[in-house]
């Protein structure tokens, strides 16, 4: 299933697509978060849409879509996750993945404008795949790790690199500003994807391609990292992981390439739709 959330900000509806189209689904009663996942949600919905599908309507062309969850309690990002992204920002493959969070403040629509900081001048882009899961996670093996996963989405994981990287402390300075989290368009279920290792990553800013990868570059691999930080800390139905950027961000340009206001930035991952940000 793909999923989605419409409507006013704080104001969203679930969604489904159906054959390519877009439908409310709000009368299933229930939005897309910790409870749905924790309550077997996905299964419930699927049985009641195949009694349902008929009788929904599709949303009018134009709707401001939101993310395609409702807040989660976490967001935990992994950094420098890809080969050639380490390499391009002059770093060491990390032995254990490198593990933040990014606000939950920061989470916006996939179409919502990028609104960069004030006293920003190094704001960045990162095209990245994310996971949600779904279902308590605590002490995962390996080899169980997808059965914790509801599905995946597209994020981009902008970042204000002289706040993330000047101004001491932690990387989230730099990772939890507002509209800093897009998620979407939908929440694809796993059962959708079938190889997560081998999907088609890009970006582009004003038209020229920036970012243009695939996941199969990716260091540790969704199901260990599941497992890695479900030994640290308890993962929440609707908790999301986000699993790095591949090469290809502003910073790693050389002089480097930051965004300023009115610029467009778009992006996709294969299969898991794509996404649109003005930089206001």
């Amino acid at each position: 299933m793909k999923l989605f959330r419409f409507g006013d900000p704080g104001r969203e509806k679930p969604g489904v697509v159906i054959d390519e189209k877009l439908y409310d689904a709000s009368a299933f009663g229930e939005d897309y978060n910790e409870v749905f996942f924790e309550n077997d949600g996905l299964a419930r919905f699927e049985k009641w849409l195949s009694q349902n599908k008929t009788s929904l309507s599709v949303i009018k062309e134009g709707t401001r879509l939101g993310p395609c969850f409702q807040r989660p309690s976490k967001i935990i990002c992994v950094g420098l996750n890809y080969t050639k992204h380490a390499f391009e920002s002059n770093m060491p493959l990390p032995k254990e993945p490198i593990i933040f969070y990014k606000s939950t403040s920061a989470l916006c629509g996939p179409t919502d404008n990028l609104m960069i900081p004030r006293k920003s001048q190094k704001t960045d882009w990162e095209v990245e795949l994310a996971v949600v899961i779904g279902k308590r996670a605590t002490y995962v093996e390996e080899k169980d790790a997808l059965n914790y996963v509801a599905g995946y989405c597209v994020h981009n994981d902008y970042s204000e690199r002289e706040f993330q990287l000047e101004r001491g402390g932690q990387w989230m300075k730099g990772k939890g500003c507002d509209t800093f989290a897009p998620m979407g368009p939908y929440l694809v279920t796993k059962d959708e994807v079938a190889d997560f290792n081998n999907l088609h990553m890009w970006l582009k800013v004003n038209g020229q391609m920036m970012q243009d990868n695939n996941s199969d570059d990716m260091i540790f691999e969704i199901p260990y990292l599941v497992s890695y930080i479900s030994q640290f800390m308890t993962l929440l139905p609707g908790d999301v992981i986000s699993t790095g950027t591949p090469s290809g961000v502003g910073h790693g340009f050389k002089p480097p390439i930051y965004l300023k206001k009115g610029d467009v930035v778009e992006l996709g991952i294969e299969g898991l739709g794509e996404q649109r940000q003005v930089a206001v």
